[in-house]
């Protein structure tokens, strides 16, 4: 075989080559451009398509959706935000270094500082509409039975009841003694009064002790030039004078 037939055999090759890439090109070209037209045609056909929705029937008032009325939200809170209270610079200024010195200063008002100034004292109760129970504050302030009182002078009896013996006592012929704690306030009245030591005989006459001890009047004790609230003890005898 000589060369010219080799060049004629190459050249045919090179052309059938470029036949068979033209027409594969053109072959995949096609399927594509098939495949887009087939899609847009079903996406046509798709949005024509009708979509039948639900029937919803209403018989009452109930069924309607009816929006909340403004009276059913809930109110919005306010919080207070405080007022920026002004912290005045008292006193005579001192000299100080730069560095030391403060940016800003602030200077209380005439205003500002009536209003930093504590209020009136209330010289009428009934004017702010207060009620105050004295006998209820009183008992508060009176010492308990246990509690120890130094005083300068003790109370003494001004006016001394004498305490009904007791009936069943006198029939029986019984006698007794008790030891009475009573209370003696301020202005000397009995606020109270309690048993220290019974007589142990039943006989009533703790009870007539307490009555008697009730009505007694006296001079209330003194602790430093005034007088105070002090628990007294004292005897009650129980003799039968024709025994």
């Amino acid at each position: 075989m000589n060369t010219r037939s080799i060049l004629a055999g190459s050249y045919d090759l090179k052309q059938q080559y470029q036949k068979n890439m033209m027409l594969g090109f053109g072959i995949s070209a096609g399927v594509h451009l098939l495949a887009i037209i087939i899609v847009l045609i079903a996406m046509s056909v798709g949005s024509q398509e009708i979509i039948n929705a639900p029937e919803l029937i209403i018989r009452s008032k109930a069924d309607l959706i009816v929006p909340p009325s403004l009276s059913q939200q809930q109110e919005q809170i306010r919080v207070a935000v405080p007022e920026r209270q002004v912290r005045p610079s008292v006193g005579v200024p001192t000299p100080v270094p730069d560095e030391e010195a403060p940016e800003e200063v602030e200077v209380a008002t005439q205003q500002d500082l009536a209003e930093m100034a504590p209020q009136a004292p209330v010289e009428d109760l009934s004017d702010v509409n207060v009620n105050v129970d004295v006998d209820k504050v009183m008992e508060e302030l009176l010492p308990s039975p246990d509690q120890f009182i130094p005083v300068e002078e003790m109370p003494n009896k001004i006016k001394d009841v004498t305490p009904v013996y007791p009936e069943l006592a006198r029939r029986a012929s019984i006698e007794g003694d008790v030891w009475v704690k009573a209370l003696v306030d301020r202005e000397g009245n009995v606020r109270d009064v309690i048993i220290a030591k019974a007589s142990g005989a039943n006989a009533g006459f703790e009870e007539a002790a307490i009555d008697a001890g009730k009505q007694c009047v006296w001079r209330p004790a003194i602790a430093n030039g005034q007088p105070v609230a002090v628990w007294v003890t004292y005897k009650v005898e129980f003799k039968l004078k024709n025994k």
